[in-house]
């Protein structure tokens, strides 16, 4: 069977933030996205690799608290 591809919406949802960090992650953390046109796609299996890895850690070399 064929992974579906997800929207910025429908990706949010599977991992309960909003579509903003969605956003946020594909800029700066590389969450792993695929630009189909104007609009951005997500294979369900890529980005919970990346959560599980730590892509989505709050503190990565980027980021810095004052």
């Amino acid at each position: 069977m064929v992974e579906p591809w997800l929207s910025a919406d429908e990706i949010a949802l599977h991992l309960g933030i909003t579509k903003d960090t969605v956003y946020t992650w594909i800029a700066g953390k590389r969450m792993p996205a695929h630009k189909v046109g104007r609009f951005w796609r997500f294979q369900i299996s890529e980005v919970d690799e990346w959560v599980r890895s730590g892509g989505s850690d709050l503190l990565k070399d980027d980021d810095s608290i004052s």
